[in-house]
């Protein structure tokens, strides 16, 4: 029987998963855990359980595999111990074990109604405030809701060092609040997006000004720059600050984490798939 493998927030959701798939009980199959969720900020988990499973094998071992029982007794006589309240070595007499019914399978589950933006708004500014107050930082993180969009900008005190070094820390803690918000409620129709200290504002002015600077001295130059790697955000902002500047393009180079943004004078051969 060939392996299956399955991930999970949980190693037992994960286990779960591989049984549906396998269609037996757990006591019918075997287990390999190829990964476990790792402890995180907080007492969060981050990363997901990954299990390897299969029906367990019931081929009878080899006589070579077998485990030495001893020195054989002697063979008996013909009609010795006819009368021995043993039953016959063979095991076709043996009552049998009544198979297993195979695991039942879980019926899908219904479509989801969308889950209310005020309701994932909530979730996530109660999270920012909760980890400021572990922090022992003053701040508060005020959301602003239109349609589908959501965006919180956590203010205060010393706030800023969840920003980290170009915006790392930020990253991760936006990452960890959609987790909080969005996942656990199930929600996949807003677009969450998390400001610290108006670092993303100040972000996006300093890399229009730099924009423009080099799209002057490719102009001048006539040769195209490459800029240090970005991500997708960044890459974002630097396309929109020179989209309407005359005698230049840009473009996208390079796979994540080193993909980086080309400015050139217009009409060169280039292609961007950002």
């Amino acid at each position: 029987m060939e392996w299956v493998e399955t991930t999970a927030e949980t190693i037992e959701l994960a286990k779960n998963l591989a049984l549906d798939q396998l269609g037996v009980a757990e006591d019918d199959a075997e287990f390999e855990v190829v990964e476990e969720p790792k402890q995180g900020l907080f007492g969060r988990t981050r990363g997901e359980a990954r299990v390897r499973a299969r029906v367990r094998p019931n081929t009878p071992r080899g006589k070579n595999d077998r485990r030495d029982r001893g020195p054989k007794r002697a063979p008996r006589a013909a009609g010795e111990g006819s009368n021995s309240r043993r039953g016959p070595k063979s095991g076709t007499d043996r009552p049998k074990r009544e198979p297993r019914p195979p695991r039942e399978e879980r019926a899908p589950r219904p479509d989801m109604p969308p889950v209310d933006p005020a309701t994932v708004s909530v979730a996530a500014t109660t999270f920012l405030n909760g980890l400021l107050a572990a922090a022992s930082l003053t701040g508060s993180a005020q959301a602003t809701v239109a349609g589908e969009d959501i965006d919180i900008n956590v203010t205060g005190d010393e706030v800023a060092i969840f920003v980290g070094a170009k915006g790392a820390t930020l990253m991760a803690i936006q990452d960890l609040t959609r987790v909080v918000s969005q996942r656990r409620l199930g929600d996949h129709e807003t677009h969450l997006r998390v400001d610290i200290a108006g670092y993303r504002e100040k972000r996006r002015e300093a890399l229009s000004r730099f924009a423009h600077k080099v799209a002057d001295d490719v102009l001048a130059s006539g040769q195209p720059r490459v800029l240090e790697p970005m991500n997708s955000a960044d890459r974002k902002i630097v396309h929109d600050s020179l989209v309407e500047v005359a005698g230049v393009e840009t473009r996208s180079q390079g796979q994540d984490p080193h993909r980086r943004v080309v400015v050139a004078v217009a009409g060169s051969d280039s292609e961007s798939d950002d």
